[in-house]
């Protein structure tokens, strides 16, 4: 999306500078660069990642408070691929795959149908790593909105 630091939402910026600032001249900083003390205000919107090595590809670490409620359960230790909350788990994943192949930021607007409702959702893709060329994390700052209720099954 081209554009995008034009029309996001002011705090996927935020967090983006943060990510850049921990990320100083390196290509990513590492998970330990990441400080939740000074993102307290994002922490209920935040998801880390792990990358692993095996046929899982992504695990669910720690999911934020508002993602949790938002989704309606907390994915904790579950693969990306069972418990994703995107259109569906190929786009999910493409993500994920997407920001490990780049190294780099990676931003997402990406309006879905969940069971009952509609979501606008702004996802900002930030990969870490603790060996500076493999990404071995991901930390994930999403901003949802429910757009509207859906229709009735059959209507």
């Amino acid at each position: 999306m081209e554009n995008w630091r034009e029309t996001c939402h002011p705090d996927v910026l935020a967090v983006l500078r943060y990510w850049e600032e921990k990320r100083g001249d390196r290509a990513m900083p590492a998970r330990g660069d990441i400080d939740p003390a000074e993102i307290r205000r994002y922490l209920p919107h935040i998801t880390l990642v792990d990358v692993v090595d095996d046929p899982r590809r992504y695990v669910y670490r720690l999911v934020g408070t508002q993602e949790v409620e938002l989704r309606g359960y907390d994915p904790t230790g579950r693969a990306v691929g069972d418990a994703y909350f995107a259109s569906s788990a190929e786009a999910a994943l493409a993500n994920y795959d997407e920001v490990c192949r780049i190294r780099a930021p990676l931003y997402v607007a990406d309006p879905f149908q969940v069971v009952d409702r509609y979501v606008g959702e702004e996802d900002l893709f930030l990969p870490l790593s603790s060996d500076g060329e493999r990404v071995t994390m991901i930390l994930v700052f999403s901003i949802a909105t429910d757009l509207h209720q859906a229709p009735p099954f059959g209507m």
